[in-house]
């Protein structure tokens, strides 16, 4: 019995002495086992998972989170995503349908530099299950706009274009920490720009959140997948979520870098209802 007591205690210093690649944590900063969290997701109306691009282990999460979900809901997720702009909701729609092939959908699709190791394996198990995938933001070329010229500018879109986006005119805080965060960033001297570069973001937000809105069915789960920013503090998308449905359950994931996941700092812990920490050392995607 001393022998097998000893040998337990070798595998348990063993065990504790490895370097885990990440941590899921309430704000607390308590450890979550996988099987409570997908519980807790599963009777949310939103998941936004919210990511660091180039991190692997976000896009590694991303993925079993939404086949957890699947399996959780009976299938009766849809998906979204930030990396896909609406004018590209057709595309995506026939590609997953199977109407059209891989390449021709890689081929014609505004598609993010890290698609085919980041999101093409959540793309494909949508396809495989036939699950709705939404194509939530803003075509960019219509954010770079606001950037210049503020929400003015969109008025002068036509009918068509003008469905592409949120509905105008979208209501605007500039007091929300996110926006004022990124205002005080910007300028640099260039004051005119500078307030329009959080106009141009709360754009981006506030048509994913119209999107995300405009696909959700009763029962389904719907799992968007953005930047941390978007999502972090339940601000950003959240709060133009929670201005048009405030009656929707949303749960916040992010993701924080930091040298010692095991001892993460209130400013890595209270961005989400759970925190996913990464070593600061991981390998970058990109």
């Amino acid at each position: 019995m001393k022998y097998v007591a000893f040998l337990f205690l070798l595998i348990s210093i063993s065990v504790a002495a490895q370097k885990p690649a990440y941590r899921i944590v309430d704000k607390a900063g308590k450890d979550v086992s996988w099987d409570v969290v997908v519980d807790k997701l599963a009777v949310a109306d939103i998941v936004f998972v919210g990511e660091y691009h180039n991190n692997p282990i976000c896009h590694w999460m991303e993925y079993e989170i939404t086949a957890a979900l699947y399996a959780k809901k009976d299938g009766k997720i849809i998906l979204g995503a930030e990396m896909f702009e609406s004018d590209n909701q057709m595309l995506l729609d026939e590609y997953i349908a199977g109407l059209i092939k891989q390449n021709s959908f890689e081929d014609e699709a505004k598609l993010w530099n890290n698609y085919e190791t980041d999101y093409k394996p959540l793309v494909e198990f949508a396809k495989e299950h036939d699950v709705k995938f939404v194509a939530s933001n803003i075509p960019r070329r219509y954010a770079s706009m606001v950037a210049g010229g503020g929400f003015e500018i969109l008025d002068t879109l036509s009918v068509g274009a003008k469905k592409l986006i949120a509905p105008l005119p979208i209501e605007y805080d500039p007091g929300l920490p996110c926006y004022k965060k990124m205002l005080e960033m910007g300028g640099m001297g260039m004051k005119h720009t500078s307030e329009n570069l959080p106009k141009a973001q709360a754009m981006k937000d506030a048509t994913m959140a119209h999107f995300i809105l405009q696909n959700m069915k009763p029962g389904y789960l719907f799992i968007h997948f953005n930047g941390s920013y978007h999502s972090d503090y339940s601000e950003a998308i959240v709060y133009y979520i929670k201005k048009k449905s405030p009656e929707t359950k949303t749960i916040v994931i992010s993701v924080s870098e930091l040298d010692d996941i095991m001892h993460p700092a209130t400013e890595d812990l209270d961005k989400g209802e759970y925190t996913i920490l990464v070593p600061s050392t991981m390998t970058k995607t990109y």
